[in-house]
This record gives C-alpha cells, sequence and structure tokens, in this order.
C-alpha cells in the first residue's frame, strides 16, 4: 500500500492495524535502564506505607513520584 492510500484511510478513520508491522514497534523514549539508589531506612519505610495504601509497588510509586516532579 502506498503512503498516500494509507493516510487517506487513517484520515477517514478506517482501521489500518493491518497495514502495519506491531511486532517491532515500539514507543519513543520508552527504553528502560535500571538505576540504583540507595535511600535511608526511614525513606524506604515510608515509600512501603505509601504503596500498600496505594495498592502497588515500591517501585510504582517511585516512577509515579519521579516522573510526576520531573514533568513540572
Amino acid at each position: 500500500m502506498k503512503a498516500k492510500d494509507f493516510d487517506k484511510k487513517f484520515e477517514r478513520g478506517e482501521s489500518v492495524k493491518r497495514h502495519l508491522d506491531l511486532s517491532t514497534a515500539r514507543r519513543p523514549r520508552d527504553e528502560q535502564r535500571r538505576v540504583n539508589v540507595d535511600f535511608p531506612l526511614w525513606v524506604v519505610e515510608s515509600l512501603d506505607r505509601e504503596a500498600r495504601r496505594l495498592g502497588v509497588t515500591r517501585q510504582a510509586v517511585i516512577k509515579v513520584w519521579i516522573a510526576d516532579r520531573l514533568a513540572q
């Protein structure tokens, strides 16, 4: 399919999913990298309390809080 035809289909609101190879699709800037951070015990305990309160993992709390702060 030509790009022009693909664009027209997309702009009309038709599904173009079958024309894409989603097995190789990636979100830009979504690559993961492991980072180790040392926190004082009181910080870890506070993070764990908040994680339990929210019903999520400690890592999820840290990721959301850092992402929120960086977005400011």
